[in-house]
């Protein structure tokens, strides 16, 4: 009797056990009251990477689909709570539900368990390997191969469809770091295949010049926000909304260009030239760089970055219009920061930054970081006056005079008679200043990648130094 009793309870215990167990399964798939201003932020899951989520060692957040999320919150009115997983975890965390929007370069939902928004942008896979390697041009050579790729990503999802019927292909799912460290292990060799998205291919050609890529291991797909299993009825329609804006009124766009409008321009002997310079003659100029952002709290990477464009790091570079020193610093620019020497390589890198740093407080504050520094360098090829008409020009022209972007197309006109006949300033070569800015973003970006900040190399006898991606543009 006493046995039966127990067995009794023992069922009406697993069975309560199931009821709870379905109850929080079913709350989680309850979908999150609308964000309200000042009570409900927007909860947004993603998860690490360049064009994801990616902190800098300022704590600074940056990421084309954080901006895209930055940019709705801001349309309604409210906070936003990042919910930043690991690769692995997300697509238990999507099935989950507890959160408004993922954005996390996700493809839209097939199996009807998940909803999104319309698309935002489209791309595809492809396989990424060394260039001294034997190109792979069909999906049935990678019988036998090895192919890393980072767990939990679109690309992994592919691959495992491909692998049904490509037989022998060996997938390896990294959990550790980023697509960025992946590539550049392929780049020494350690690894012969990665799966990438094709988007990331020329930022990632800035690390490692010997990527190539010729293989699609997908058509193009839609990439989407995704909204959960139950989606808030408002949020689904306000965020459609907001996707069909931002891809009409130019915000994606301006979006896209800040991370990956200016990596298409260096050739791969640019890149290996810049990185082989590194190794030999910045170790010679580092100290300087280093004081100048110790006064001028420019990060000294970029200062590095316009010095090697301006003299490929030569103190003794002059140019037949006696512009000279390693930040080829005109007569006039030198005289009115106190240079006795443009050829002392002190001298000229402390008044070249100082000089990016009058540039920005020319600027009105609505020019906001990192355009307001792009603006400043293109000044500091053609000068404020020269500047200050292109802006004129750009009011004109119904175009933003304080976004890069906007900038980017209006400059080249300064060398087009019918605008600067009626300009005071006269006529300037506003394409080789567009130019100069997006290989200066370029070298930066390489710098960043290569090189520690200066805030965690005074650390380094405290604490080892970190992950150093790096945008730290100082007003």
């Amino acid at each position: 009797m006493i046995a039966q009793q127990m067995r009794l309870i023992k069922r009406l215990f697993v069975l309560g056990t199931l009821l709870w167990l379905a109850a929080c399964g079913d709350a989680l798939r309850t979908p999150l009251p609308f964000p309200t201003p000042g009570q409900r932020d927007l909860v947004v899951l993603t998860r690490p990477g360049p064009l994801t989520y990616s902190s800098d060692e300022n704590g600074n957040v940056t990421g084309l689909e954080h901006d895209l999320a930055e940019a709705f919150a801001q349309e309604l009115g409210v906070g936003v709570k990042y919910v930043v997983v690991p690769h692995e975890e997300l697509d238990a965390r999507l099935a989950e539900g507890n959160y408004h929007l993922a954005a996390a370069r996700l493809s839209a939902p097939t199996d009807g368990k998940l909803q999104a928004t319309p698309p935002i942008f489209q791309s595809r896979d492809v396989l990424a390997q060394h260039d001294a390697s034997l190109p792979l041009t069909e999906l049935a050579q990678l019988r036998g191969k090895t192919v890393h790729v980072m767990a939990g990503s679109r690309q992994a999802a592919n691959l495992r469809r491909l692998a049904e019927n490509i037989p022998e292909l060996s997938i390896i799912e990294e959990t550790e770091g980023n697509i960025l460290d992946l590539v550049e292990k392929l780049g020494e060799r350690k690894l012969e295949y990665v799966a990438i998205e094709e988007v990331l291919v020329d930022l990632a050609n800035q690390y490692v010049p010997t990527l190539r890529t010729s293989l699609a291991l997908s058509e193009d797909q839609p990439i989407v926000w995704i909204l959960g299993p139950k989606p808030n009825a408002e949020m689904a329609a306000r965020a459609a909304a907001f996707v069909q804006r931002i891809q009409l009124d130019g915000t994606l766009a301006r979006l896209e260009e800040r991370y990956l409008g200016h990596v298409r321009r260096l050739k791969q002997a640019d890149i290996e030239k810049f990185l082989g310079l590194i190794e030999s003659t910045l170790p010679k100029l580092r100290k300087h760089f280093q004081a100048a952002e110790t006064v001028t709290g420019i990060d000294w990477r970029l200062i590095a970055a316009v010095a090697y464009h301006e003299s490929h790091w030569d103190p003794n570079a002059t140019s037949y219009t006696n512009v000279r020193g390693i930040m080829m610093l005109t007569e006039e620019t030198a005289d009115r920061l106190k240079v006795s020497n443009r050829l002392d390589p002190r001298e000229s890198i402390l008044a070249g930054a100082r000089y990016i740093n009058m540039l920005k407080d020319m600027l009105p504050d609505e020019a906001v970081e990192p355009d307001r520094t792009w603006l400043a360098l293109a000044a500091y090829n053609i000068g404020p006056g020269h500047m200050n008409a292109a802006r004129t020009i750009a009011k004109q022209l119904k175009a933003d005079p304080n976004a890069w972007f906007e900038m980017k197309r209006v400059l080249p006109v300064l060398a087009k008679p019918q605008y600067y006949e009626r300009l005071k300033s006269g006529r300037a070569r506003g394409g080789e200043a567009v130019i100069l800015v997006e290989n200066i973003r370029s070298y930066y970006d390489i710098l960043s990648r290569h090189e520690a900040p200066l805030q965690s190399m005074n650390l380094q006898s405290e604490k080892p130094a970190g992950d150093m991606p790096g945008l730290k543009l100082k007003r």
